[in-house]
Parts: structure tokens; sequence; C-alpha cells
């Protein structure tokens, strides 16, 4: 039950900044939170990270619906295994929030940016942490 909270709840909080972006925002504004460092910037992304395979919505929806199905398999597989669990929640929250907005709008809502840095969301965020942690715990108990 945990899995599917943390799993809505990274969903419900990426698709909530983006909302607020998309209607109180106009497309590519930026407004500095800290000058030079963050900046809020307003694109869409009709790529995947980084905007690399611009344009390629079928493709991306592919290898996400694959991603989805490999995070579902693995949460069924491991579900004795807690440390596994909420990074895995964690990455289907994201994916989920990144594959709404490519079905719903064609294109990904980007907004977070550090300048120096391509722009990103809430949910590319979630998917590092959750990645980052699949490895460290992967390489840590050797599986």
């Amino acid at each position: 039950m945990q899995f599917f909270i943390i799993t809505a709840s990274v969903f419900l909080f990426d698709q909530l900044t983006k909302f607020l972006v998309y209607h109180f925002m106009r497309l590519n504004q930026t407004i500095p939170v800290i000058k030079n460092v963050l900046h809020l910037t307003y694109i869409q992304n009709t790529g995947a990270a980084f905007g690399i395979l611009r344009g390629q919505m079928w493709f991306l929806l592919i290898v996400g619906t694959l991603a989805v199905s490999a995070i579902f398999y693995f949460h069924e597989k491991l579900k004795f295994d807690d440390y596994l669990q909420t990074p895995l929640a964690l990455l289907l929250g994201g994916s989920f929030g990144n594959m709404f907005d490519r079905i719903f709008r064609h294109y990904v809502i980007d907004f977070i940016d550090f300048r120096v840095w391509p722009v990103f969301n809430v949910a590319d965020i979630m998917i590092n942490i959750a990645v980052f942690f699949i490895i460290f715990i992967i390489l840590k108990e050797g599986k």
C-alpha cells in the first residue's frame, strides 16, 4: 500500500507544479528565484531528458510503457525488499508524471532552470533520485 501512496504522491505533486506553471506563466517566461542561479523557466519539451529525441513522442511512449511495465514487474518480484520499494515508487510516480504529459499535452512541461543545466521538472528529479538509490542499493547488497 505504501508503494502506491508514494507513487500517487509523486505523480500528484509533479502534476500540481506543472499545472501552476501552465496556468501562471507564459511559454518561455523566466522568473529568477536566485538570480543567475535558479530560475523558473516554462518550456515545452517534446523530447526526453535534456531534450534528446525531440519530437519522437511515439518512441518515448513505447519506452515509457516498457519502463512502467518493468517497474511493476520488479515491484512484484521484490515486494519483500523494503529497500527497493521506495525508489521503485519514486521511479513509477515520475514516469507516470512525464507520460501523462506526453499523452495529454504531446509535450512535457519543464520549469526548473539552474541556468547551467537543461531545464527539468519534479518528475525528472524523482526519476534521478530513484535511479541513484536503486544503483546504490544494488551495489551495496550485491544483487
